[in-house]
């Protein structure tokens, strides 16, 4: 990770029928750091074909929260997410959103 990561907040919340945000406490919200620009990388996306506006959002977005989940301290031995670096990796300079 770059030594000055970037922040950001992510929210969830869930749509209605009819399209609008959910009435009461219904989104969740929590904090990342990550070394890369998300909205460099959104621009990017917008070359990858196959995909909608939302969807290219979403991939970029879920890509980057694995990809730092992946990459962050843990014990080898349990670390549940070891086999998906490699292949994350991949995927990750497939797009040019390429690994932090």
């Amino acid at each position: 990770m770059a030594s000055s990561p970037h922040r950001y907040r992510v929210t969830v919340t869930p749509v209605e029928r009819d399209g609008l945000p959910c009435r009461g406490r219904c989104s969740i919200e929590f904090d990342q750091a990550c070394g890369e620009d998300w909205m460099r990388l959104l621009e990017g996306s917008q070359r990858l074909p196959g995909f909608s506006g939302d969807e290219r959002t979403a991939l970029v977005v879920g890509l980057r929260l694995l990809d730092g989940l992946a990459r962050g301290p843990r014990d080898l031995a349990e670390d549940p997410l070891a086999e998906l670096r490699a292949p994350l990796a991949t995927l990750l300079g497939r797009i040019g959103t390429p690994p932090g």
